[in-house]
């Protein structure tokens, strides 16, 4: 009987690894994050051909991140999920900023809101307003979203969703990368 209920307990535990979405992706991230890396698409040299007027930042553009670890957000001072992660971005870049580098994106937005946007949280990550087309592969469907690039251009994060960028997981996973 003790053999039994074990069993059923440990089918039941398994069963909910196997088919709850949010479970299953949790454990995947966790444990097989080699397997991400290795499926990850790329960011191809066309895609990088992006004028950027900097916004608290010197303009430039995309293609000049090449070859280096980038955090890609697009956002908008209109969007509340967007705003709501920006502090855990500060102090990412806060503690990353020389090991990556750190491209936002305001999309839908004046340059003027970004500024007093910027100025009223004191946030000193560097954005841009892109001034030329976004090649598909990166343009977002949703707001906020996010890309974290390797040197080689390929995309081994993408987050289409407000996210805590401040976490322990992240920290690790950007040292990782940068080795």
């Amino acid at each position: 009987m003790k053999k039994s209920i074990i069993f059923l307990v440990l089918i039941v535990v398994i069963g909910v690894i196997a088919f709850v979405p949010g479970i299953r992706n949790f454990m995947k991230d966790t444990f097989f994050p080699v397997a991400t890396i290795e499926k990850a698409v790329h960011v191809g040299e066309e895609d990088y051909d992006i004028e950027l007027k900097g916004i608290n930042a010197p303009s430039t553009n995309l293609k000049n991140f090449k070859n280096k670890a980038v955090f890609l957000n697009f956002w908008g001072t209109w969007c509340p999920p967007c705003r709501k992660e920006w502090p855990s971005i500060q102090k990412l870049y806060d503690s990353r900023k020389e090991h990556v580098d750190f491209v936002l994106i305001a999309m839908n937005d004046k340059e003027e809101d970004v500024r007093k946007f910027l100025k009223e949280n004191n946030y000193t990550v560097p954005v841009y307003i892109a001034q030329s087309p976004i090649s598909e592969k990166i343009l977002p469907k949703v707001f906020p979203t996010t890309f974290l690039l390797d040197k080689n251009g390929r995309i081994l994060i993408k987050e289409d969703a407000s996210k805590d960028w401040d976490s322990e997981t992240v920290h690790q996973f950007i040292d990782n990368i940068i080795k």
